[in-house]
């Protein structure tokens, strides 16, 4: 029986594909680390009591990368490279989706027009991933080898989601929601697009690892077919609705510390692969 737990769980437990899957999660975390330490830096002067959370996100995202690479190495595995068709971060940019790598790569201040950008890409991006890791924390919250990566990292996704609702209310309040609205449904609209995009070719990637059948490739297919058409019939609207969120404040102090397994440095080829 095909169920998100069970396809999982075969991931999981081929060596391959549990470092593709790794792979793919740390380059996207560690490249949202260095984009949210860059945008902390270039935050405009009337925007400066926010960059102290803006750079706990990086943060976060930083030691979510460490977690994946750690995952890798208590199995002996190396990361594998990442296949352009599954780097969903890179693929919002190309689509214009977020602030260029391009334009945080200078060091010229940011407009408060860009971090209301950066806000709202954050709240489409982060209600997806609060949304796969609490997937993940229902089925795996007390799996021996995942248990903690997951608890801690569903808790962070679900901190930078409730960050990202109350500050763009306070822009709101502020005078800018008709552009925070317009902003947002052009992120959610191009996310499940790419999302679609990036999940198929994921699964095209799994399924040459792990041997599936064309019937089973072809059924994984059509259920993300069917999530996309969801999405675009109204599903997208819950990525652009605002409220104030039960955490408030939630990215208002130190990050929390990266388990032991999972400190030390980065490792520098995927650092050295974003900033560019």
């Amino acid at each position: 029986m095909l169920s998100a737990k069970n396809l999982f769980q075969e991931i999981l437990d081929n060596d391959d594909s549990f470092r593709l899957f790794c792979s793919i999660a740390a380059s996207g975390e560690s490249q949202g680390g260095w984009e949210n330490g860059r945008i902390a830096a270039l935050v405009p002067a009337s925007q400066r009591p926010l960059a102290p959370k803006i750079a706990r996100h990086g943060a976060d995202e930083d030691k979510h990368g460490r977690i994946f690479h750690a995952l890798l190495r208590k199995r002996g595995l190396h990361p594998a490279p990442v296949p352009p068709d599954t780097d969903y971060t890179m693929l919002l940019e190309r689509h214009g989706i977020g602030l260029a790598h391009e334009q945080l790569s200078r060091d010229e201040p940011l407009t408060e027009r860009d971090v209301i950008t950066y806000l709202a890409h954050s709240r489409v991006t982060e209600q997806r991933a609060s949304e796969q890791m609490r997937l993940l924390h229902k089925h795996f919250a007390d799996h021996p080898e995942l248990g903690r990566a997951v608890r801690m990292i569903s808790a962070d996704e679900d901190n930078h989601l409730a960050y990202c609702h109350e500050e763009l209310l306070r822009f709101a309040r502020a005078g800018h929601g008709r552009t925070i609205q317009r902003v947002l449904r052009e992120c959610a609209l191009a996310e499940i697009r790419i999302y679609r995009d990036v999940s198929l070719a994921v699964m095209d990637h799994m399924g040459r690892v792990l041997g599936w059948s064309r019937a089973k490739a072809g059924v994984l297919a059509a259920g993300i077919h069917a999530v996309y058409a969801y999405e675009r019939l109204g599903g997208w609207r819950r990525m652009v609705s605002l409220a104030p969120p039960a955490r408030r404040d939630a990215l208002g102090g130190p990050a929390t510390p990266a388990p032991e397994y999972a400190q030390g440095p980065e490792a520098p080829e995927v650092r050295a692969s974003r900033a560019v």
